[in-house]
């Protein structure tokens, strides 16, 4: 494949910084827009059940605004299937939620709910969305995913990130090849395969270098680093990391 890796930027830790003070500002949605003005292919927000970061507004509002798809994030809960079929955003990513997690820990076990997952996901199909589940580069998860009728997995790459990040380069070196494996795979299942979760920089390079690979969301890194250069810039660095891990 020689298509162009998409970037989706996950706007959720603007709301963070938000709600830590209160009122208004930082606002996700301009933050949003502002990413989609440097390049961003989707926007992703995680609307979490304890609202720590995106609210309901939130998402009602990057839906009205965006010219560019916008990824909803959620716990497979009734009340977030009822919040996605009003905001009909263009992707849902089922994500494993726990109230006590800083971030979401984990894939999401699909090997162990599939039926459930699969009765659970038709009437946001139905309403159009495009369905993304959230796992572990795991053959048994893979093929869950597709037996649920899934078109999108992401698979989880943050035990990748931490191993870069720790200097653990046997650890890293295997999950990239658990991330490798997997990624071939759920390709020839006929599944389109994206990566989250942890990526920076340094690290986006080789997971950019899988061709099965369609789509990275990057979120808290991008984030962070706009606080230095700014996020069009952040974004632009980014982009051109991934377009040489690419080539």
């Amino acid at each position: 494949m020689t298509d162009r890796l998409r970037l989706g930027v996950n706007i959720d830790h603007v709301a963070t910084v938000r709600n830590a003070r209160g009122g208004d500002n930082p606002d996700p949605l301009r933050a949003a827009l502002m990413a989609q003005e440097a390049g961003a292919d989707g926007i992703t927000a995680h609307l979490r059940e304890d609202r720590r970061h995106i609210r309901d507004a939130d998402m009602a509002a990057l839906k009205e605004h965006l010219t560019i798809p916008l990824n909803f994030e959620m716990a497979a809960t009734e009340e977030m299937r009822e919040i996605a079929l009003r905001t009909r955003p263009h992707a849902v990513c089922l994500v494993p939620e726990k109230r006590e997690e800083r971030t979401t820990e984990g894939g999401l076990n699909v090997a162990g709910q599939a039926n459930e997952l699969a009765y659970y996901m038709r009437p946001l199909q139905e309403a159009g969305a495009r369905i993304s589940l959230f796992i572990a580069a795991d053959r048994a998860q893979v093929e869950a995913a597709h037996r649920t009728g899934a078109p999108v997995i992401e698979l989880h790459a943050g035990a990748y990130a931490d191993a870069w990040a720790e200097g653990r380069w046997a650890d890293r070196d295997e999950e990239l090849r658990k991330l490798t494996e997997m990624a071939a795979y759920a390709h020839d299942l006929g599944l389109e395969v994206h990566v989250g979760h942890g990526l920076t920089y340094d690290s986006v390079g080789p997971i950019a270098a899988l061709s099965e690979v369609r789509e990275l969301n990057i979120g808290h890194f991008l984030i962070g680093e706009a606080i230095f250069r700014g996020l069009g810039p952040a974004i632009a660095e980014m982009r051109r990391c991934m377009d040489v891990g690419r080539a």
